[in-house]
């Protein structure tokens, strides 16, 4: 059930959005219908991208990534994902009551899940890491995502879509803070010894 809504997201939002909230679903239905399936696609196509192809910068020499070396960082990438949509979830959740959400059924997880549904599409560009095509489809991606957001949390918490659109920066904003959370534990993680190994 939850895969058939992708499509949809993406070629009419609106009423997708509605089939979503009149359908509600389990967390683990959710999860294992979507976010798990979902979430391998950027976690497997940069895995094959880093070991495989590689990528370049300039004119200087292709670099490589071990397979232990990526398939480490692939699996903590897709675990950041998941816990990424928990967390946002229960944030949403959290903060409904804030912006007079009457409707009692937590939504927020499956809001973070199905907004995320492009960025997790997109991941498939992994698979060819060139810097510039990687930048580019991760901004439509984003953008989507983020208009995904705004035009959903309205519709999915029923509320007017003033309050809606507060509700959804508050939410944005908390997503870039998790973001840049991410980046700093990414740092202290490398500094581990849990890092890129490259092919020499």
């Amino acid at each position: 059930m939850s895969l058939t809504h992708t499509v949809g997201l993406l070629t009419h939002p609106d009423r997708e959005w509605e089939a979503i909230r009149n359908e509600p679903e389990s967390l683990g239905r959710l999860y294992l219908g979507h976010v798990l399936l979902l979430a391998l696609v950027p976690a497997l196509a940069g895995f094959y991208g880093s070991t495989q192809v590689g990528w370049q910068i300039g004119d200087g020499q292709i670099i490589r990534l071990t397979a232990i070396s990526a398939l480490q960082l692939s699996v903590l990438f897709y675990g950041a994902m998941l816990a990424g949509i928990y967390i946002l979830g229960r944030f949403i959740d959290f903060f409904a009551a804030t912006y007079e959400v009457k409707d009692s059924t937590p939504r927020g997880i499956t809001l973070a899940a199905y907004t995320a549904t492009p960025v997790f599409l997109i991941g498939i560009i992994a698979a060819y890491p060139n810097i510039w095509v990687n930048m580019i489809a991760g901004l439509i991606a984003v953008s989507y995502a983020v208009y995904l957001l705004y035009e959903g949390l309205p519709i999915l918490m029923r509320i007017p879509e003033d309050r809606g659109f507060m509700f959804a920066s508050a939410v944005l904003t908390v997503g870039l803070v998790m973001f840049v959370g991410l980046l700093a534990i990414s740092v202290v993680i490398w500094s581990v010894g849990i890092g890129p190994v490259y092919i020499s």
